[in-house]
């Protein structure tokens, strides 16, 4: 990027900032949970609107898709895709802020209105310099992120890939472990699978003081879980990354009370598409055994999430380069391997994508805590630098 154009966008990002701020605290202010972002949606297309960029609202339900254009553009050519999300967390904000959420028991503790509110400032610049555009830009709001099957899987099944066809695509994600100004960066493989476990044991119930007459489904869960580690972590690859856990074990018996039915909730995530299908076989087979062995009722279904994702190399080490120039080196941080998940991974799936990370923290304010937090915030500045990164990927 040119000297002059690098000064034209950071003082145009630097005039909207404050515009764009107030876009965050209104998201901020007025969340909305997976596929019902109805209002956010309306409020995005309002803004869409007043920039003058065509936009179809309602796609896959509540998505939002615009495209930019230059005048030499013609209507089938290939796309660079910005995608942002909308849907906030079933969580009770325990912030103060006078933009805190107004909503009980809902609350954006994933960032998801600091990425829209990026998407939207960058698009307004971008429609601005639209005629330095090398390629259209579509811009994709999307719904659902949080909750299986993924907002993305949604979009990909209505069509956003095409017409026009997106080339390669582009998004950031909050990440309050670096300090505002930073971004972070790994070429391949990033995040993994996510698939959910949900066991239903039935047995037999009775006194405790005569477990012969009973079919105790907490000993047959609690073999389960033993087994279904043992099982995992022996057979999985060696170069795989792997992680089986179990957060959820319900069973209402007593003190002398067997009960009848338990309840066990899990979640299985991996790196390869080849070991995910056979480590599910595997706890299909557990289960199996175990129903034999007790002769209980035991029920498994892996209910199949996010596929893994994997940054394309070329693309995230050209726009490395690119941010390295821009911002410094001393700012682009690498990223290690993480075991959660993300639905931009359908996306990956499919087309060459960089998905990178956005540093919002700011420990001498007290912006120290992880997404998903009652507490979670950020460093409104780190709106500048989004805009800045979403403007120089589709450049």
């Amino acid at each position: 990027m040119n000297h002059e154009l690098k000064e034209v966008i950071t003082t145009k990002v630097s005039a909207i900032y404050e515009k764009i701020k107030g876009y965050r605290e209104h998201l901020h202010q007025n969340p909305e949970l997976s596929y019902k972002e109805f209002n956010t949606m309306e409020y995005v297309a309002a803004k869409l609107k007043e920039i003058g960029l065509p936009y179809e609202k309602g796609v896959a339900g509540t998505g939002i898709v615009g495209i930019i254009r230059s005048s030499k553009h013609s209507e089938n050519q290939a796309c660079i895709g910005l995608r942002a999300d909308l849907d906030a967390l079933p969580i009770q904000e325990q912030n103060t802020a006078s933009y805190k959420s107004k909503v009980e028991g809902v609350m954006h503790a994933c960032g998801h209105d600091v990425h829209t509110s990026i998407l939207l400032g960058a698009a307004e610049i971008l429609f601005e310099l639209r005629e330095d555009l090398e390629h259209p830009v579509k811009l994709i709001f999307q719904p659902g992120e949080e909750k299986n099957p993924g907002g993305a899987s949604l979009l990909i099944e209505a069509g956003v890939l095409e017409n026009p066809k997106v080339k390669e695509m582009y998004a950031l994600h909050v990440f309050p472990e670096l300090e505002v100004g930073k971004l972070g960066m790994r070429s391949g493989l990033y995040m993994a699978s996510s698939d959910e476990l949900h066991l239903e044991i039935i047995g037999v119930g009775g006194h405790g003081a005569m477990p012969e007459k009973c079919i105790n489904p907490i000993l047959i869960g609690s073999e389960f879980i033993i087994e279904a580690q043992n099982i995992i972590h022996k057979s999985c690859p060696k170069e795989v990354p792997c992680v089986i856990s179990f957060g959820h074990f319900d069973a209402l018996g007593a003190t002398n009370v067997i009960p009848e039915r338990a309840e066990i909730k899990g979640t299985f995530r991996t790196m390869n598409e080849e070991w995910r299908q056979k480590a599910a076989i595997l706890l299909m087979d557990l289960a199996n055994n175990l129903e034999n062995k007790y002769k209980g009722n035991v029920n498994l279904i892996v209910s199949k999430g996010y596929p893994f994702l994997k940054n394309d190399e070329e693309l995230t080490e050209k726009l490395k380069t690119k941010f390295e120039s821009f911002f410094g080196p001393e700012n682009i941080e690498g990223l290690a391997l993480r075991m959660t998940s993300e639905d931009f991974s359908f996306y990956s799936q499919t087309i060459p994508v960089c998905f990178f990370r956005l540093g919002v923290g700011n420990k001498e304010k007290g912006i120290i805590y992880s997404v998903h937090h009652p507490k979670f915030d950020v460093d409104s500045a780190c709106l500048k630098t989004g805009m800045l990164a979403m403007i120089q990927a589709a450049l």
